[in-house]
């Protein structure tokens, strides 16, 4: 077996922890081998710091269990922001990294950059500024054993934000040249981005998948949610935005997507699941361990 794993993200319900470990004990069994904990919404980093306590209730349901953790940071963070703000950015990294070494994780998920559409000069400079703050986060990260797993978004929004194709980002991560700076390949995520651009998307996805130590499996259809919706359900209905289904209910091309990617050995395999959808889970972490348990990778194919 050539994956490192396959699982999903772990959802919460009580803010104050007290059912986490049920949570977990929910998602072992249903098969997953990686669990990824949104500590984005844990309030254990609290203004740039670690809350304790909060990070006690964290690694007392995590910790004894036969799975491995990834983890997904703070949204937020982005490297492409206006300098002021870059170091409270990295301030969030740290005290992020250091709550996901407590719990042993080996991948933490961080955003690529977005910025609003300028100049060309503009986003050439905010490109150096991310290129330089990951370089300086992948030391950080290297030292904790844990690899940075960049994720790739879908921008858009009526022409008004900029952020990396998934060829671009593949560029940026191969100019910095860290080993503990990698990627995550959301697969809607790219569906939406160049669907709105009008490029190929098996093209791009094609260039980021050596990088993508990480993968964000779920479905789309790949239609920018550009029309007003009451509901979720409505959203689905009309199959606009990042809809976060099971696998297989929208039309990404995942035969195509696994017949041409080439992926680094011991990627994770991590389903993003809506909860309105979490019925499903079982069934799409079977389905995610096909892919699994068949995915090319470069040194599979190199032999």
């Amino acid at each position: 077996m050539t994956a490192l794993g396959t699982g999903i993200s772990a959802q919460l319900d009580k803010m104050d922890l007290t059912d986490f470990a049920g949570i977990l004990d929910n998602i072992e069994s249903l098969g997953a081998e990686t669990i990824e904990i949104p500590l984005y919404d844990m309030d254990i980093v609290v203004g740039g710091r670690i809350r304790p306590e909060r990070l006690k209730l964290m690694k007392d349901a995590c910790l004894g269990r036969d799975v491995t953790y990834t983890v997904h940071g703070p949204l937020a963070t982005n490297f492409m922001d206006q300098p002021f703000r870059l170091e409270r950015h990295m301030d969030v990294l740290k005290a992020s990294l250091d709550a996901s070494a407590e719990i042993g994780a080996v991948h933490y998920v961080m955003h690529t950059g977005l910025i609003p559409m300028q100049l060309a000069e503009g986003i050439e400079a905010a490109y150096g500024r991310q290129r330089e703050m990951l370089a300086s986060a992948g030391d950080y990260a290297r030292e904790r054993n844990i690899v940075l797993c960049v994720e790739n978004l879908f921008g858009g929004y009526e022409g008004k934000v900029h952020t990396a194709t998934p060829s671009r980002l593949a560029r940026e991560l191969g100019a910095i040249d860290h080993s503990h700076v990698l990627a995550t390949l959301d697969f809607s995520h790219a569906y939406l981005h160049c669907n709105f651009l009008g490029i190929d998307y098996l093209s791009e996805i094609e260039q980021l998948s050596p990088y993508a130590k990480h993968l964000h499996m779920h479905d789309s259809f790949g239609r920018q949610d550009d029309v007003w919706m009451f509901t979720d359900g409505e959203r689905t209905a009309y199959g606009h935005g990042d809809l976060h289904l099971p696998v297989g209910w929208g039309n990404i091309p995942w035969t195509d997507v696994f017949e041409r990617c080439l992926f680094p050995e011991k990627s994770v395999f991590n389903i993003e699941l809506k909860k309105r959808y979490w019925y499903k889970a079982r069934s799409v972490i079977e389905t995610s361990k096909t892919y699994a348990a068949n995915v090319r990778t470069l040194e599979r194919s190199a032999a």
